[in-house]
């Protein structure tokens, strides 16, 4: 649509003089109606413009209707006018918007047709994305199958008797249990002795028990609660203390030493491989070490005693990240 050439400033007296002007020529009673209308909504649309007493979403909803979208195109039977002219059109929803008295105030809003149908909202069930997982989400849960006791596939239905059961895919339920960070099992070992020798026979343990009372898995999750989520010794050992499975701060650094020994292999291996890659990322963090504080204060006095402005001897305490990229791959080393 092109721009108007120049601005054009009408009054209320002047709409109705045009208006008058319209309807005294020789054009039809529907084509004067109608351009009474148009005058009518050009001049309740300007006040309410300059009165900034209307959004411009509002003002969208009152032209176009509630359903309106820029970016849906309308329907040609929207933008065609009806031949019974008894229809309402897109254009008549802006026509007929002006249709109210000239006078009215900004707060009363003409009245709104929607061409265009919204459509109906599923009732029932949950809205996506409110946060709830489906089954196929729990990959790491435990698996169990539950089956009828007393149906099978291939049996008469119980209750109308003329059909045959037949498998249909299995439902699934989720059940979330909690768990401490470990869990001990209490094997009671049954004790017999001879009333003659007196030699003790002891029941031997489960296979699944293991020889270790620390599993692999108790020490892999004390590094992940120590080293990954952040959880101090001491609160590991209140934590677990609570839950009746005692884990004393010292016990969890002598099985977390166990898994740092079995990591040097690893270590050993990727070591040379990040040698030979293309390109190695480093980044230094400080850090607060109490001990080596204590020192470099030591140092630092050592140094101003004897004149000098600055330590000959290193005192920075930092992290070091050292990440290896070897094609498409990534090592990180510290």
């Amino acid at each position: 649509m092109k721009q108007p050439a120049e601005h054009v400033t009408l009054s209320s007296e002047e709409v109705e003089s045009l208006m008058a002007h319209v309807h005294q020529s020789n054009l039809p009673a529907a084509v004067a109606g109608r351009l009474g209308q148009i005058l009518r909504t050009c001049l309740w649309l300007v006040f309410a413009l300059q009165e900034t007493k209307i959004t411009v979403s509002r003002l969208r909803r009152v032209l176009f209707g509630k359903a309106f979208e820029a970016s849906a195109p309308a329907p040609q039977e929207a933008l065609a006018p009806s031949s019974a002219g008894g229809d309402e059109t897109h254009a008549g929803a802006v026509v007929d918007a002006g249709a109210d008295d000239t006078a009215a105030t900004l707060g009363e809003a003409p009245p709104r047709t929607s061409p265009i149908p919204s459509p109906d909202k599923p009732k029932g069930g949950h809205r996506p994305g409110t946060g709830r997982h489906g089954a196929e989400a729990y990959m790491g849960a435990e698996r169990a199958q539950c089956r009828h006791e007393n149906l099978a596939p291939g049996q008469r239905c119980p209750v109308g008797g003329q059909g045959t059961l037949y498998e249909l895919p299995a439902g699934v339920e989720i059940r979330v249990d909690g768990h401490a960070l470990l869990s001990a099992i209490r094997y009671e070992l049954e004790k017999l002795r001879c009333s003659a020798c007196g030699q003790i026979f002891t029941a031997p343990l489960p296979s699944e028990a293991g020889k270790e009372k620390y599993s692999p898995r108790a020490r892999a999750v004390l590094v992940v609660g120590r080293y990954y989520r952040g959880l101090p010794f001491y609160r590991i050992e209140g934590y677990q203390a609570m839950l009746g499975v005692p884990m004393p701060d010292a016990t969890q650094w002598d099985q977390i030493e166990r898994v740092g020994d079995c990591c040097y292999v690893v270590f050993e291996c990727l070591e040379p491989l990040a040698a030979q890659g293309e390109l190695i990322h480093q980044d230094d963090t400080s850090v607060r070490i109490l001990t080596l504080m204590q020192e470099n204060q030591q140092i630092r006095a050592a140094a101003a005693a004897q004149g000098l402005s600055r330590a000959k001897e290193r005192t920075g305490m930092f992290t070091t990240a050292l990440v290896g990229r070897v094609g498409e791959r990534l090592i990180c080393l510290y």
